[in-house]
C-alpha cells in the first residue's frame, strides 16, 4: 500500500516523516511531498481562503499530484484535495486530514468515489485551550495593552476597563461549544474557581458543568468564549442582538473561527462599548490591513491567528492520525 503525505511550513517534511513512522513500520510505502510557500503568512492566506471558500479555490502545483494514481492513501494538513485530484487518484481509498475539520477536502466527490475521509479530532485542542486562558487573562488584566504602552515609553495605568478589572474566582464563564477544546477550557478555568456554563446542542456526554441555552449563557456570563465549529447553522451566531444580551461588564473571546461572529456588528458593539472588552484571534480578512477598524479598538486584545500553533500540536498530529489510519486498515 502506498501513501502520499503533503507537508507544509507548519507540519514540515521532517515532522511528517517522523510522525508517520508507524505506517512505515506497518509496511506502508510513505512518500512525503511539500506544498511550498514563501512565508507562514502566505500559507495562512491560502488556508483562510480554503476555509471560507472550500477546497476548489486554491490551485495546487501539478508536481504534488502528477503521479497521484499510484497512491491508496493521501494525508494532508492544509493542502486542498480537490475534485480534479480525486478524479485522477484512481486507486485512492482513504484521505487523512491532519486537522479537526475537513474544509480542505472535496467531500462530495470523495463520497461519490467511495473514499473514506478521516480527520484528527482534538489535534490542537490543548494548544487552543491554553491560548484561550491566556487571552482571557490578557484582556481582563490589560497585559497586552500595558506591554504596548511600555514599548512606547508610557507607564500606563488607566484603561477602558479600569473600574471593572475582576479576578476569575466566582466569575461565570460561558463556553459556546463543548467539544475537546471547550471541555479543556472548562477544566482549566475551574482551577481558578470560576463557575462554568456551556451551550452545545450536540453534547450528549457526562459533565459536572451546567448546560444552558444560548441566551441564558450570554445573559449570565462574565466571560463568553467561542469554541464551536463553523457551519451554516453557526455562521454569524453572535451578532449585535446577542452582544446586547451580555453584561456591560463582560468580555467576549474568540479563538475559534472568525465566521462565528458577525464582524461588522462586533466592531459597532465595541465602538459603542456595549461590553467591557474582547479578545480575538481570528478575522474575516487576514492579515489585518492597516485601515482595519480592529486596530482602533482600545477595548479589544487582538492576536495574529496563533491559538493552535504550537510545535507540540503540529509534531504530534501525524502520530495521532497514523493510529487512526492503522485502525481503519485493520477494520
Amino acid at each position: 500500500m502506498k501513501c502520499l503525505a503533503i507537508a507544509d511550513l507548519f507540519i514540515t517534511k521532517e515532522m511528517m516523516e517522523q510522525g508517520l513512522l508507524k505506517l512505515v513500520d506497518a509496511g506502508i510505502d510513505v512518500t512525503v511531498k511539500e506544498w511550498t510557500h514563501s512565508s507562514l503568512e502566505d500559507l495562512q492566506k491560502d488556508n483562510l481562503a480554503i476555509e471560507q471558500g472550500g477546497s476548489e479555490v486554491v490551485v495546487l502545483p501539478h508536481t504534488l499530484f502528477e503521479d497521484i494514481d499510484q497512491y491508496e492513501i493521501i494525508i494532508t494538513q492544509f493542502a486542498p484535495i480537490q475534485e480534479k485530484i480525486i478524479e485522477l487518484a484512481t486507486n485512492l481509498k482513504l484521505i487523512g486530514v491532519l486537522r479537526g475539520g475537513i474544509e480542505n477536502i472535496n467531500r462530495a466527490k470523495a463520497e461519490e468515489k467511495g473514499i473514506t475521509v478521516l480527520n484528527t479530532p482534538g489535534r490542537n485542542a490543548r494548544s487552543v485551550a491554553e491560548f484561550t486562558v491566556g487571552m482571557i487573562l490578557a484582556e481582563i488584566r490589560n497585559i497586552a495593552r500595558s506591554h504596548a504602552a511600555l514599548k512606547e515609553g508610557k507607564w500606563r495605568k488607566d484603561f477602558s476597563n479600569t473600574a471593572l478589572i475582576p479576578e476569575l474566582e466566582d466569575r461565570t464563564v460561558g463556553l459556546i461549544g463543548f467539544g475537546h477544546i471547550g471541555q479543556l477550557v472548562g477544566k482549566f478555568l475551574s482551577g481558578f474557581d470560576a463557575r462554568i456554563l456551556f451551550y452545545d446542542p450536540y453534547f450528549k456526554g457526562e459533565t459536572h458543568f451546567k448546560q444552558v441555552e444560548l441566551n441564558e449563557l450570554l445573559q449570565q456570563s462574565d466571560i463568553v468564549s467561542l469554541h464551536g465549529r463553523l457551519t451554516e447553522e453557526t455562521t454569524n451566531m453572535i451578532g449585535y442582538a446577542q452582544l446586547k444580551l451580555m453584561k456591560e461588564t463582560s468580555i467576549l473571546v474568540n479563538t475559534a473561527r472568525s465566521g462565528l461572529i458577525k464582524e461588522e456588528d462586533f466592531i459597532l458593539a465595541m465602538q459603542n462599548k456595549l461590553i467591557a472588552g474582547a479578545a480575538i484571534d481570528t478575522f474575516d480578512h487576514e492579515p489585518l490591513g492597516k485601515d482595519s477598524p480592529f486596530l482602533t479598538l482600545d477595548n479589544v486584545t487582538i492576536t495574529a491567528h496563533m491559538a493552535g500553533s504550537t510545535t507540540d500540536a503540529f509534531r504530534n498530529t501525524p502520530k495521532k492520525l497514523a493510529e487512526r489510519v492503522l485502525k481503519w486498515i485493520e477494520t
